[in-house]
C-alpha cells in the first residue's frame, strides 16, 4: 500500500479549516492502511518559523506521521532534472506573458475561461530572442490535450482544462504543479487529499504524472471551512488558529473533537473516529464556520461567565 499525505505552506499559523483538512487527510489514510506523510511546501510563501509552529500545531491534535519530513525547498535539482527530460521531448516553451497579458488576450478556442491562450507557443528563435530583453522567460509544458479527468472519491468523475500551465516562474523557482508531482510520485504518495479549491488543479497535475511515467493518485477533494460570507477563513476572521483559541482556556483535545465533530466523528479520540470513518458519510457542503461561537462553544464553563 501507497501513502497519503499532508502538505502546508509555511506562511503562517494554520487555522482550524487547515486542521480540519489535516485530519481527514490522516483518517483517509489511516483506514485504508496507507502511511501519512508531512510535506513543506515552501517554495514560495515562507514565514520564519511557521514550519515549527505547525509542526507543534499538528502534534498538540495528535496526528502522527510516518518517514522523514520532506520540504521542497530541498528538492530543487530534482524538479530541474524532470524540466531537462521535458524539454529533451520538445515539451517545454518559454513563455513571456505577464498575468496581464494572459487576461487581456483571452482565452483560445475551445479553451476554459482563464486558460493559457498559446501566445508563446510557436515563436520563432528571433521572437524569442527579442521578448527575452525585455522579460525573463516562464517555461511551460506544451499539453497534448485540452481537457484530462480524474476520479475522486467525493466529487466522483472530473474532467477539467488543461491548458499549457507554468512549470518553471519567471523567476526560476519550480511552479506547484510541477512541485507537487514529482514530489508526490518520489515519496510513493498514491493517495492525494487536500481542500475542494484544488480540485480544478488536479486534472493538469493528473495529466503531467501521466506524462512523466508516474501512477496518477486517488483524489479526495475535501469541503472547505467558510467565513459567514462564504470566504475562505483569513485573519480577519478573528480566533481561527488552534493559538488563539487555546490562549482562551481551551485544550487542543477540544479543538480537536470539535472538528472531528463537525464531520460528523465521535469526538473522543483519533481511534473513536477512525472506527467510525466512512468517506461516503462525510458532509459534502462547506462548513461555515463562527470564530466566536467555537469559542464560546469550547471555554471552559467557569471562564464564560466572566
Amino acid at each position: 500500500m501507497g501513502a497519503g499525505r499532508f502538505a502546508p505552506s509555511p506562511s503562517g499559523r494554520l487555522h482550524i479549516g487547515n486542521l480540519r483538512t489535516a485530519v481527514l487527510a490522516w483518517l483517509f489514510a489511516r483506514s485504508t492502511g496507507r502511511d501519512f506523510l508531512l510535506r513543506v511546501e515552501d517554495l514560495d510563501r515562507v514565514r520564519a518559523g511557521s514550519e515549527a509552529e505547525q509542526l507543534a500545531e499538528l502534534d498538540a491534535l495528535g496526528l502522527s506521521f510516518d518517514g522523514t519530513l520532506v520540504r521542497q525547498s530541498d528538492r530543487l535539482p530534482v524538479y530541474r532534472t524532470i524540466v531537462d527530460e521535458l524539454k529533451a521531448q520538445g515539451l517545454v516553451y518559454e513563455c513571456f506573458c505577464s498575468r496581464k497579458d494572459i487576461a487581456e488576450a483571452g482565452s483560445a478556442p475551445h479553451a476554459a475561461p482563464g486558460s493559457y491562450p498559446g501566445t508563446c507557443r510557436n515563436l520563432t528563435a528571433g521572437e524569442r530572442a527579442e521578448k527575452a530583453l525585455h522579460r525573463p522567460a516562464a517555461l511551460r509544458l506544451r499539453a497534448e490535450v485540452n481537457e484530462f479527468s480524474v476520479q475522486d472519491e467525493l466529487a466522483g468523475r472530473y474532467t477539467g482544462a488543461v491548458d499549457d500551465f507554468v512549470l518553471v516562474r519567471n523567476d526560476g523557482a519550480p511552479a506547484y504543479n510541477l512541485a507537487v508531482v514529482v514530489d508526490d510520485a518520489a515519496s510513493g504518495i498514491d493517495q492525494v487529499v487536500r481542500g475542494d479549491d484544488l480540485l480544478s488543479s488536479a486534472p493538469r497535475q493528473a495529466y503531467l504524472a501521466q506524462l512523466l511515467g508516474y501512477t496518477i493518485p486517488t483524489y479526495a477533494h475535501v469541503p472547505l471551512a467558510l467565513n459567514e460570507k462564504g470566504q475562505r477563513l483569513a485573519k480577519r476572521d478573528g480566533a481561527v488558529t488552534l493559538e488563539e483559541i487555546t490562549e482562551q482556556g481551551v485544550r487542543p483535545a477540544e479543538v480537536r473533537a470539535f472538528l472531528l465533530e463537525s464531520l460528523g466523528l465521535p469526538g473522543q479520540d483519533l481511534q473513536a473516529a477512525l472506527a467510525a470513518f466512512d468517506p461516503a458519510a462525510l458532509p459534502r457542503e462547506p462548513w461555515i464556520v463562527k470564530p466566536e461561537n467555537i469559542v464560546q462553544q469550547l471555554m471552559p464553563p467557569a471562564s464564560r461567565n466572566r
